[in-house]
């Protein structure tokens, strides 16, 4: 997310969220300047005892039905542990779109291999054309993204890379549910990864996926007791503090302060820098670390992974998206970057492109309303020279969260907020 320095006029009170303390009324009608507040609605989907519901009718296919799998800590990891099954590395060259995250690309250089950035289309698409151009003598491996949970021309990119020798890795960390051509996301490629922490109410999660080779090498362990427990209570934490579980609120009240003031030791004991206890794609961090290879998602992830109700995130994504869809489709100044929502597509969120974004995720932002940009920091050396439709997408899509765990008038709230910040009123001054 970013964090650029603005500052913000006046939010209207009677836009904030229902349960808005009477001091974020205050404080949303000041001009401010600094770090940008804790959204008011999870951006990511929380534990709640609707999570748990007992799953009816047709359950949607995921990227585990693909395959083997091996569930893991992150995307990011996953993505890493595919490149070493398929002896990437030193004098190799990766194919890798220019619209990406640092976790699509940190693997790779990890790894030892060249990233080559290759164009996509405005409709995110992969560009054919300038991967044909880019293949070389060094080119093993076309990482491709389903980006938002749109699969890509998957049948194309497959028949691509055996024309030409190349191996497949489907980057379907924004599409853990999903298909394609009737297959689930994750068929086509040699492999394929996902982000489960994006679609379940846990605090880390991935999953590396195979429908052509096997995984039985891919041995894994468990990350020890203190990630065990960080990976529990932080879940339970996360929905605590959105108001959800309240009963296991006051029954953990004791131990979550005990391991508070545990953490505040080791803090202190390591000069502020307590040992990680989780990938940084958890605790929100941008370098890729090797230490988790090989170890396990958590026992309570993987647990919450079997229980959560695949159907009830299925439709309740759905059915936020088409929301969102139907009350900001032909406001002034942005539009749904895609036009419909086809069968079988699960979103990872819902992307608006907007004519002016800073301001419009600025004032957003200081509302404290839950929008992030994916891409924002492109990999150094890519810009519009490489792709201008990659440099355009990272600055003016702005994506809101669809997930199966927002109730209705946070949705709704959420609703209102970008209708304001589109409007002449919602402006911000720097």
């Amino acid at each position: 997310m970013s964090s650029y320095d603005v500052d913000a006029r006046p939010i209207p009170a009677d836009s904030l969220p229902p349960a808005a303390p009477k001091s974020t009324v205050a404080a949303a009608g000041a001009v401010r300047s600094g770090p940008y507040p804790k959204p008011k609605v999870p951006v990511s989907p929380v534990l709640s005892w609707g999570s748990l519901g007992r799953e009816a009718g047709r359950r949607p296919k995921s990227i585990l039905d693909a395959g083997q799998s091996r569930l893991v800590s992150s995307g990011r990891v996953a993505i890493a542990m595919a490149l070493r099954e398929m002896h990437i590395g030193a004098g190799d060259s990766v194919l890798v779109p220019s619209y990406h995250c640092a976790s699509m690309i940190e693997p790779v250089t990890w790894s030892g291999a060249t990233p080559v950035f290759y164009r996509i289309n405005p409709d995110t698409s992969v560009n054919l054309d300038d991967i044909a151009a880019k293949v070389g003598p060094t080119t093993r491996l076309l990482l491709a993204a389903n980006y938002y949970g749109f699969p890509q021309q998957l049948e194309q990119l497959r028949a691509f890379c055996d024309e030409r020798g190349l191996l497949l890795l489907e980057d379907c960390a924004h599409c853990f549910l999903g298909e394609y051509r009737g297959q689930p996301v994750g068929s086509f490629g040699d492999y394929a990864i996902a982000s489960s922490m994006k679609f379940f109410p846990i605090y880390e999660g991935g999953a590396l996926v195979s429908a052509r080779h096997s995984l039985a090498n891919v041995q894994l362990h468990s990350a020890g007791l203190g990630f065990e427990g960080k990976a529990a209570l932080s879940t339970l934490e996360d929905s605590f503090q959105y108001g959800r579980l309240g009963a296991v609120k006051a029954l953990l009240r004791l131990p979550l302060v005990l391991k508070n003031l545990l953490w505040k030791r080791l803090k202190a004991r390591r000069a502020g820098a307590p040992p990680s206890l989780a990938p940084g794609s958890s605790d929100g961090g941008f370098a890729f670390d090797p230490y988790w290879m090989g170890m396990r998602s958590s026992v309570f992830s993987r647990l919450m992974m079997r229980l959560v109700s695949h159907r009830r995130m299925g439709e309740k994504r759905r059915r936020n998206y088409l929301k969102l869809e139907a009350a900001l489709t032909g406001l002034p100044g942005a539009r749904p970057l895609f036009p419909t929502l086809p069968d079988g597509v699960y979103p990872w969120g819902f992307p608006l492109l907007t004519d002016d974004p800073q301001r419009v995720f600025a004032t957003l932002k200081w509302a404290a309303v839950p929008v992030i940009r994916f891409g924002e920091y492109l990999w150094p050396g890519v810009d519009a020279s490489v792709c201008a439709v990659s440099v355009d997408l990272s600055r003016r899509v702005l994506q809101f969260p669809v997930h199966q765990e927002l109730r209705e008038d946070e949705l709704d709230w959420i609703i209102s907020m970008v209708r304001h910040a589109l409007s002449p009123q919602g402006t911000t001054t720097q």
